[in-house]
């Protein structure tokens, strides 16, 4: 695939791509080779990113170029490399105090190495521990607590607590596999010798099943737009960046096999031989599982060993990112598969015309993937009865460490946001009040917390400034400072913009400076929200005003004058 030469696609020139395609596969490998050296250095990447692109026949700038954009590379790395959750849940958990704690305990300072050069400490945003922050990978072991830093420092046994998982809805579609032990596989074998590709488009068609990464857009129209087309590919988006949410991580780690039979059913719906799992790095034993069942699959023979055997059966890889928020968009996601710096592509042309090396490409949410065995088992018009009308079946809700009863829901689309805080959540720990909920991560907004009267779907939480996302709910009580909050939301914005446009990245680093200033912002936020919104290159940059609009409705007149 790496071997096209896609010089020009509806107008669209990408450098990069010619030049790995005049190199074939070996382009396609300098992702994997740019980890393994950082891995095995504290250099920083100016050091050895160039030789490793010129290794593969590349520029020295191919090289250079992701691995001082992607964190994971650009980090500094001592012998011991800690990295600690700096999202919103770890935030909440112990008012950013964490981070400053597990400086001290380790004797580093984050983005640096300590005077011996051999522990480095990075922030990162998130681990997807946000029921049990806050938390940290030290090395790949994970450790996680109220008192996470005297685990950092040996003073007490490390903790790294599962995922609390419960079904609400009395017929699991997501946690079939983790609550009742349903099988997935046997699904894809019946479909693959017993129904043809448009049956199972078909059946998704009649599901109403929508992406459920956050961009809510129909499956099965995804799914049609590269079927026919040559050489597609999938791509499932493991690179669940949403703070708050932990959702996609509990489906890799606890049930893998679904994951799996979803892709391929996938595959087998758009005539893909070729499927791809993206894990975040954060996510180390993830990719251990998945890895693990894909050599079980290819041995059962459910899955191919190569892609010149693939027929129905696709041959599946998985790899994993290297630190991005912005790397989870799918024209991102396909940059940095492709050994690019992981920013948002203009559009169109769409993944599903060019993509992945020029490719059609479907990229669907972990998530979305995991839905189809059931569908395919029960039919389509089962799930279509399942949530509401305009948007059907289940979600996986995550609640965040604030909550009496933090873990990850299956709740119906259209339940209450009230009820899930209350009844499955519990409330808050300790009785505390509410002040405050993020729905959706950082850019999916904030509703005051005696106004929850609104059902979990897109259009309702989009009727009061909010957006689904991938559901991960982060609670705050009184011991938040709103000041703070704010500064938080507007750091994450500043630090995970991918630079590829100027209304985001200017615009998150002026709102970043308004932010620090204790008065009220004035018109020149006005001019910067209505600029961001309107003419940013993806989501990100658009919904950052939106999200801190709706945190200043959250809370009133400690944070007058951002409302708008």
């Amino acid at each position: 695939m790496a071997g096209r030469m896609p010089a020009e696609s509806g107008g669209h020139r990408d450098a990069l791509r010619e030049l790995t395609a005049r190199h074939g596969e070996r382009g396609g490998a300098l992702p994997a080779a740019l980890d393994r050296i950082r891995a095995s250095t504290a250099a920083g990447p100016e050091e050895w990113a160039p030789q490793v692109a010129g290794e593969a026949g590349l520029p020295g700038a191919a090289g250079l170029g992701p691995a001082t954009y992607f964190a994971d590379l650009a980090a500094p790395h001592g012998e011991r490399h800690v990295r600690v959750c700096t999202a919103t849940a770890c935030f909440a958990a112990r008012g950013g105090r964490h981070l400053g704690e597990a400086e001290e305990a380790l004797g580093a300072a984050v983005g640096h190495v300590d005077a011996a050069g051999r522990t480095s400490l990075q922030g990162v945003r998130c681990l997807g521990y946000c029921y049990a922050g806050p938390a940290a990978l030290d090395g790949t072991r994970v450790r996680a607590g109220h008192d996470l830093a005297d685990q950092l420092a040996g003073r007490t046994e490390p903790r790294a607590p599962g995922i609390p998982a419960a079904d609400t809805t009395g017929a699991p579609v997501l946690l079939a596999g983790v609550v009742l032990g349903e099988p997935a596989w046997d699904v894809w074998r019946r479909a693959v010798t017993g129904v043809r590709p448009d049956d199972v488009r078909e059946e998704v068609a009649a599901s109403g099943l929508r992406g459920r990464g956050g961009a809510g857009f129909p499956v099965a129209a995804k799914w049609t737009a590269v079927a026919g087309g040559q050489d597609p590919v999938v791509v499932a988006n493991g690179d669940e960046g949403d703070p708050g949410s932990y959702a996609d991580r509990l489906l890799m780690e606890e049930d893998p096999a679904r994951v799996l039979a979803g892709l391929a059913l996938a595959c087998f719906a758009c005539g893909a031989r070729h499927g791809i799992v993206l894990v975040r790095s954060e996510y180390p034993r993830a990719t251990v599982r998945l890895r693990r069942e894909v050599e079980r699959a290819t041995e059962a023979g459910d899955l191919a060993p190569s892609v010149e055997d693939a027929g129905p059966q696709p041959f599946v890889e998985i790899l994993e990112g290297a630190g991005s928020y912005v790397a989870g968009e799918e024209t991102a996601l396909i940059a940095r598969l492709e050994g690019a710096r992981g920013v948002a592509r203009p559009r169109p042309p769409y993944p599903t015309d060019h993509g992945l090396w020029d490719a059609p490409t479907v990229v669907n949410n972990v998530e979305t993937l995991a839905a189809v065995p059931w569908i395919i088992r029960h039919g389509g018009a089962a799930h279509a009865r399942r949530g509401v009308p305009g948007e059907s079946g289940t979600k996986l809700v995550c609640l965040s460490e604030r909550f009496a009863r933090p873990g990850a829901y299956e709740i119906e689309l259209g339940t209450t946001v009230r009820e899930i805080v209350t009844r499955y959540g519990g409330g808050l720990k300790d009785g505390r009040d509410l002040v405050a909920l993020q729905i959706g991560g950082p850019l999916g907004g904030f509703l005051a917390g005696n106004a929850l009267d609104v059902p979990l779907t897109s259009r309702a939480l989009a009727d009061r400034g909010a957006a689904l996302g991938h559901a991960g709910l982060v609670a705050f009580d009184a011991d938040t400072d709103p000041r703070e909050l704010l500064r938080h939301v507007w750091e994450f914005a500043t630090d995970e913009s991918c630079g590829a446009c100027s209304p985001c990245r200017v615009g998150t680093r002026r709102g970043l400076r308004l932010a620090h200033d204790r008065g009220a912002p004035g018109e020149a936020y006005e001019r910067l929200a209505r600029l961001m919104g309107e003419a940013s290159l993806c989501a990100f940059g658009r919904r950052v005003p939106a999200a801190v609009r709706s945190l200043a409705r959250a809370y009133g007149d400690a944070l007058a004058g951002w409302d708008r």
